[in-house]
């Protein structure tokens, strides 16, 4: 029966020489011919070296923008503004003001001046920020906005409404109730 190996024209080749010369690199040995080795052309042979300069240098890459988010009074949602990180607090309540009333919010701002505005760390915060003071030097990127006469009515009617709630217990009609308070 004729198969693939009967109908070879050259004659078979010791397949054992060959495999011989490929596991003598296995066993540690180099076989008697050594293909020549490639070289490879320099393109750019510096580099590596530009690489450590690179990395060695402490540079921090400067940001050129950050976004800061403005909660603003009686708002649903926060204003999101793009500013420069050297723009002061003045320039961050002026840009979320316009871009509040550019967006169409709801409620409408009566006042659209800046001035009558201030800026805190939170709602619950009754510090308000500096308007000269850089927005790197915060430390936060999340602000609540109000108005300066809602900030001061806030103020005065805490102090005045425990003062009054403690009057009118002291004059009610009941003096057994005043034990209790």
């Amino acid at each position: 029966m004729p198969n693939s190996k009967n109908n070879r024209k050259e004659p078979e080749r010791s397949r054992r020489g060959r495999l011989s010369e490929k596991a003598s690199s296995f066993h540690g040995r180099i076989p008697s011919m050594a293909p020549a080795e490639l070289r490879r052309p320099k393109t750019l042979p510096d580099l590596h070296q530009e690489k450590a300069v690179s990395t060695s240098s402490d540079v921090r890459p400067k940001w050129t923008r950050l976004l800061f988010n403005v909660t603003i009074q009686g708002s649903l949602g926060a204003v999101q503004v793009l500013m420069s990180p050297e723009n002061s607090v003045g320039d961050l309540i002026t840009a979320a003001v316009g871009q509040y009333s550019k967006d169409g919010r709801r409620p409408i701002l009566l006042p659209t001046d800046a001035a009558l505005f201030d800026l805190h760390y939170s709602q619950f915060s009754l510090q308000s920020l500096d308007r000269k003071e850089k927005l790197t030097a915060l430390g936060s990127r999340n602000f609540f906005l109000c108005t300066k006469t809602a900030a001061v009515k806030e103020r005065e009617s805490k102090t005045t409404s425990c003062s009054n709630e403690a009057e009118n217990v002291t004059k009610s009609s009941i003096p057994w109730l005043k034990f209790m308070f």
